[in-house]
């Protein structure tokens, strides 16, 4: 794996980057025993409607990451404003990640009853991508509730949108 360049400041390089906003989004599925594993990202984003494509990137060491792979089938929840407490929980190790929110089995993989969009995918792809890896995924299934309002991330720090009226 390539290190970054002399030239270039790491802390620099996190500022820059932090300064797109994004959503914030669970990824979550089953471990090989059938144990619940999922992990808090923002790295997430279409990439087709032809085939139905979308990518989320889990850091490397993720303890998730392993399961996710091996199970083939994920699903992506996207977060709405009221669910802080949720991204900060899948963000920790060694604690009930899904003690939080009401979750159900939606083909074969946990979904956040409440989020404001889910997508049931099966792993299309997984690319190198430096410390992260990039999981591509198949939408299979989806559903979407466009009128709550979106966690988003800034500059390492949760935010939300003003919309004047």
């Amino acid at each position: 794996m390539d290190h970054v360049s002399p030239d270039i400041d790491q802390r620099a390089l996190r500022d820059a980057f932090g300064a797109f906003a994004t959503g914030v989004t669970i990824v979550a599925g089953h471990g090989p025993d059938g144990t619940r594993v999922g992990l808090t990202a923002n790295s997430f984003t279409s990439v087709s409607l032809d085939p139905p494509l979308l990518l989320v990137c889990p850091a490397r060491g993720a303890s998730a990451l392993p399961a996710l792979r091996t199970a083939g089938r994920f699903a992506v929840n996207v977060l709405t404003l009221d669910q802080q407490e949720i991204a900060d929980r899948f963000a920790k190790r060694g604690i009930d990640r899904f003690a939080v929110g009401g979750w159900s089995e939606w083909h074969g993989v946990p979904v956040l009853d409440d989020a404001m969009a889910s997508f049931v995918c099966d792993l299309h792809a997984e690319l190198d991508g430096g410390d992260h890896a990039i999981l591509v995924g198949r939408v299979l299934a989806l559903r979407s509730h466009p009128e709550a309002e979106p966690l988003l991330y800034l500059r390492g720090r949760y935010r939300q949108m003003h919309v004047p009226r």
